[in-house]
């Protein structure tokens, strides 16, 4: 198991300083931001144990060993053991799920003494190693077989519904950043497109629906006209029929004529008349054009506007299968509430901590918003809010360039790999840095609803860094050992 080479230090020629200077820069920044989040003016200690930051540097330093650790461990032992890791991730997923205690409604640490982590954590460089090894199978092509479908989602979504269970649906949702992964192994746009059609109608139909169009809820009058462009867009660009996508216009203008003169002479006024009875004869078209040329582009077009006006219809079953505090997170993340002193306190306070920051902040250990108390959470998932208002503009934009360069260059990393194992597993570590960069600062800013996502190498916690700590630090091994073999 550990390294092969003559001389370790070769392992350490070959590492990737770019990932691995940023890596140092954000944790060591992120300590010091929490640090300023936390400080108190009695205890000013930066390394003083009791304090937030003291801890932090603690896991910090553990950090180093384990990174350390990993690199010194030969690369051929992270794919050889990828499934056995990943297995026993899961029984500790199915174990917390009954032992772990009650910790705000959710039952996703496990405690042993002083020490508490939290499984989820580790669960994505886990689900990443498992990936890479299916997809480094011999023969294993995504497209080729539908069972290669079922394997790869068996994989991602085996540990989202157990994390589900201990009633973490943040950290569930992190995995779902692994259809990236996918898409970039082969998987049809079409299935992304359907992802973000989903998002798309679910939260147009939720912000307009106290609106009226024509005598309907504008959410649905809206939703209606997106799935007839969409449909349109499809036809012509997709099944690449642009005969077919005149034909629908002239059936458009047909039914929106027949619509204004019914509405003229007062038979009716209710725009789902128009926009439904537009759907039924566009969707027989299509039907028609079945008939007439290559079937699968078209079928897949009418199952997409048929599960468009289906998803539509069922967006209120699926608001009212979250739970009361959900809704109403995601109801002022929307606009639609405003409940200041309760889903909404958290983001309003940090937004007036961010916005008070201004162009070049407060000053280190200035901010007040932060320090008194103001914005809860503010040295774990709020942490950028501190950012925000003790270094300003150029602060926040410095943290957020860096996560984008170190993102970009993993990319890089990722494409010049030599293996099916290390590119897919380079993918999953970008997309689960793209997912927590992007969801956490857009529900510090108030864009996204408040899912308990913390911001990687900055928020306080030992599992949260060690997690990532070890997604990178094996990222940076099999990267070392690229040219290792001639494969």
């Amino acid at each position: 198991m550990i390294s092969r080479y003559n001389n370790n230090k070769s392992i350490f020629k070959q590492i990737d300083l770019t990932v691995l200077i940023l890596y140092v820069l954000l944790i060591i920044v992120g300590a010091i931001s929490i640090y300023a989040a936390s400080y108190d003016f009695d205890n000013a200690s930066m390394f003083k144990y009791s304090e937030f930051s003291g801890k932090q540097f603690i896991w910090i330093g553990l950090s180093f060993i384990l990174g350390t650790a990993i690199l010194l461990i030969d690369d051929w032992f992270y794919e050889t053991y990828a499934y056995l890791i990943y297995g026993v991730i899961i029984l500790f997923l199915i174990l917390t799920i009954f032992i772990a205690p009650d910790i705000k409604g959710s039952h996703s640490w496990i405690v042993l003494g002083p020490v508490s982590f939290q499984p989820a954590e580790f669960a994505k460089f886990a689900t990443a190693l498992a990936l890479g090894k299916l997809f480094n199978s011999y023969n294993f092509r995504l497209n080729s077989k539908a069972i290669n479908y079922v394997k790869a989602l068996t994989i991602m979504l085996l540990p989202v519904i157990l994390i589900i269970l201990q009633n973490e649906t943040g950290s569930a949702l992190t995995f779902m950043a692994l259809f990236f992964v996918l898409f970039r192994e082969g998987m049809s746009g079409i299935i992304l497109l359907a992802g973000l059609d989903a998002v798309i109608i679910f939260v147009v139909a939720l912000k307009y629906s106290s609106t009226v169009i024509l005598g309907m809820p504008g959410g649905e009058f809206i939703v209606l006209i997106l799935i007839l462009v969409n449909t349109l867009f499809m036809v012509g660009l997709y099944c690449k029929s642009f005969l077919a996508a005149r034909n629908i216009l002239f059936i458009y203008a047909g039914c929106t004529a027949i619509f204004v003169i019914l509405y003229l002479l007062g038979i009716t006024d209710n725009g789902r008349y128009l926009l439904i009875g537009t759907l039924i004869p566009t969707t027989g078209y299509l039907v028609y054009e079945l008939f007439k040329r290559d079937a699968k582009k078209f079928i897949v077009t009418i199952l997409f506007t048929l599960g468009s006006v289906g998803f539509l219809y069922c967006t209120n079953v699926a608001m009212d299968s979250l739970g009361a505090h959900q809704q109403m997170r995601i109801k002022v993340a929307l606009g639609i509430e405003q409940d200041l002193r309760g889903a909404g306190y958290n983001v309003n306070q940090s937004k007036i901590a961010i916005g008070s920051g201004g162009f070049a902040g407060k000053g280190f250990l200035n901010g007040t918003q932060t320090k008194l108390n103001y914005v809860p959470e503010h040295h774990t998932d709020f942490i950028f809010c501190t950012i925000g208002e003790e270094e300003g503009f150029i602060g926040t934009s410095l943290v957020i360039i860096a996560f984008i360069v170190l993102i970009l260059r993993i990319i890089k990393i990722a494409e010049r790999q030599r293996t099916a194992f290390a590119r897919v597993y380079a993918y999953c570590v970008a997309s689960y840095l793209i997912f927590h960069f992007g969801v956490n600062i857009g529900m510090v800013i108030g864009l996204c609803p408040v899912i308990g996502i913390p911001l990687p190498f900055f928020s306080y916690g030992g599992s949260s860094l060690w997690g990532f700590t070890i997604l990178l630090f094996i990222l940076l091994r099999l990267d070392a050992s690229r040219t290792e073999h001639n494969y």
